[in-house]
């Protein structure tokens, strides 16, 4: 294992990839530490002790949200215009023929995305703004102090942004997944910290301390193997004759993955539910307040409710971004077929019953690790220190993504690859 990790050093290349992109790191982390001028400190860490968006949306950040520095949003509003964009590549006709151009297609999506995460960014800003001024956390509560809140937010996010795109183009790809990876990661050592404090001052012992290790790398292990999970369906393609050349003739498998929808569906239900909540704190109202108190994170409703949205967002998802009946066609142009099935609607039928059934398997396992955390707490007694399925779901991802692209170029350059 050290002799391949040390090959990577050895291609220039690859080297020079890994060295920009920790730069870009440098660059991430460094913004953090930049506090956005005008923004009580002491207003802003006590918000963060009521459990409301705000604490959430910290993790993807990295730390930048509590500290409230130039890039407390992440890059949240590029994910979204991103989820929103492909979901209307679906619905609207003119990017659903841009999705299928080639390069000139995806540039103009990327750029409409773009767009959308501008005008997300600063409604998304405006409203902690305004958020910030309704809790006395700015310094002067005018319109003027807002605005000026408001553009740093979206600067500090199109900056994220543009960070992420460059660690694509010129760093090891996967810019915008790895700066999340990179904010989630860094809060490892503030937890590691906690956990040892409890220890030092015997609210756990050492069995308790034990067991929430186990059960974390249990749940690595399971969320490892599902996210490699695949049905692979066996395809066949039949000779054919053009001119003077035969192609085809050889056989294939189409990879259905177990966890096709990633992380989409719990980052979707944990919005809905955390909505009630974030809206009953601008609001002076005791029945919004009781309502507000069912959605509050591990009661039992909201437990509940978190699986089943789950659920729905996973079939969802998944329908709205596989289109078998494309699939289907494809196949059937080019002389491929599923041994045993005719080609055209039968296959696209028997692909959808197939890809149905293993969507229940992600739907199980994606709500199984999204809840498993509400009860981590009480099991271990270890409270306060945050692993749930969302992040350890991203950090899993991006860094398996990450070790593959990393496989391919050590093995085109004819070195040996550290993916077993």
């Amino acid at each position: 294992m050290l002799d391949s990790l040390s090959n990577i050093f050895k291609i220039t290349e690859l080297r020079n990839k890994i060295l920009y992109t920790l730069m870009m790191f440098a660059v991430f982390r460094a913004g953090i530490h930049i506090p956005v001028p005008g923004v009580d400190a002491s207003v802003i860490e006590s918000l963060f002790t009521s459990g409301n968006l705000f604490g959430l949306l910290d993790l993807f950040a990295g730390g930048a949200l509590s500290k409230f520095s130039i890039f407390a949003m992440s890059i949240t509003p590029y994910i979204n215009a991103s989820i929103i964009m492909q979901l209307l590549q679906s619905v609207v006709p003119q990017f659903e023929a841009w999705s299928k151009d080639g390069e000139d297609g995806r540039k103009k999506i990327a750029k409409v995305t773009r767009y959308g995460t501008v005008v997300l960014g600063f409604v998304q800003a405006a409203g902690m703004a305004f958020a910030l001024r309704a809790n006395n956390a700015l310094v002067n509560n005018d319109f003027l102090s807002v605005f000026v809140v408001a553009i740093i937010l979206t600067a500090g996010t199109c900056l994220l942004m543009w960070i992420g795109e460059q660690i694509t183009a010129y760093g090891i790809g996967n810019g915008i997944s790895l700066i999340i990876f990179a904010g989630i990661v860094a809060r490892l050592p503030d937890g590691l910290e906690t956990i040892y404090q409890y220890i030092q001052n015997g609210t756990i012992n050492m069995f308790q301390a034990f067991l929430f290790a186990v059960i974390a790398l249990a749940m690595i292990a399971v969320v490892v193997a599902v996210t490699q999970g695949q049905r692979r369906i066996p395809i066949q393609y039949a000779k054919r004759v053009v001119g003077r050349k035969m192609y085809g003739g050889h056989s294939t498998f189409l990879p259905l993955k177990v966890n096709q929808a990633g992380v989409i569906p719990i980052i979707f239900a944990s919005s809905v539910l955390m909505f009630p909540v974030t809206i009953a704190q601008f609001i002076d109202n005791e029945f919004v307040h009781k309502v507000a108190d069912l959605f509050t994170w591990g009661t039992p409703l909201q437990t509940a409710l978190y699986a089943l949205l789950i659920f729905i967002f996973t079939y969802f998802y998944t329908a709205i971004s596989i289109n078998i009946t494309d699939m289907a066609d494809n196949m059937k142009k080019y002389g491929g077929f599923i041994p045993g099935i005719r080609a055209g609607k039968p296959t696209a039928d028997y692909v959808d019953n197939v890809m149905t059934r293993i969507t229940l398997a992600g739907a199980v396992f994606l709500a199984v690790v999204a809840i498993i955390p509400n009860f981590l707490g009480s099991i271990t007694g270890v409270q306060g220190v945050y692993f749930g399925g969302t992040a350890l779901l991203i950090v899993v991802g991006v860094a398996l993504d990450t070790m593959q692209q990393i496989e391919s170029l050590m093995v085109t350059r004819h070195y040996k690859g550290f993916v077993k």
